[in-house]
C-alpha cells in the first residue's frame, strides 16, 4: 500500500516536499509520481528504479524537481523547487513492474496511492 502526503497551498516559486510511504514490501521495480491537474488527464511527473536508482523525469519538471527514495526506509519522495500554477494538480505515488519505458505512461502503473492536492497560486 502506497500512502502520499506533503501537498498544500503555496505561492509561485515556493517549493514542497511530497512523500511516499509503503506498507509493506515494495514489490515494484518503479516508483512514479504521476499527477493529474482539474480537467486533464493523468500525466507522467517522475519515477524512479527501486533498485539502483535510476531516475525519470517529465520535460516540464526537469531541473525544478528531484525524485528520490529510502529503499531501507521503504519511503518515495518528490522534491519540488520553483513551483509554477502550471503544477497545480493530485500527486499520486505509484508502483509499476513494467519495462523502463512504462514508467512514462500512468495508465502502466499497478498500484496506486491516494494523491495528494499540490496548489500553486500566481
Amino acid at each position: 500500500q502506497l500512502q502520499a502526503s506533503g501537498g498544500g497551498l503555496v505561492q509561485a516559486g515556493d517549493s514542497l516536499r511530497l512523500s511516499c510511504e509503503v506498507s509493506g514490501r515494495f514489490s515494484g521495480t518503479f516508483m512514479g509520481w504521476p499527477r493529474q491537474a482539474p480537467g486533464k488527464e493523468r500525466e507522467f511527473v517522475a519515477a524512479i528504479r527501486w533498485s539502483g536508482g535510476f531516475t525519470y523525469y517529465a520535460d516540464s519538471v526537469k531541473g525544478r524537481f528531484t525524485i528520490s527514495r529510502d529503499s531501507r526506509k521503504k519511503s518515495g519522495f518528490l522534491q519540488m523547487n520553483d513551483l509554477a500554477p502550471e503544477d497545480s494538480a493530485v500527486y499520486y505515488c505509484a508502483s509499476t513492474n513494467g519495462i523502463t519505458s512504462s514508467v512514462y505512461d500512468p495508465s502502466m502503473y499497478n498500484y496506486w496511492g491516494q494523491g495528494t492536492l499540490v496548489t500553486v497560486s500566481s
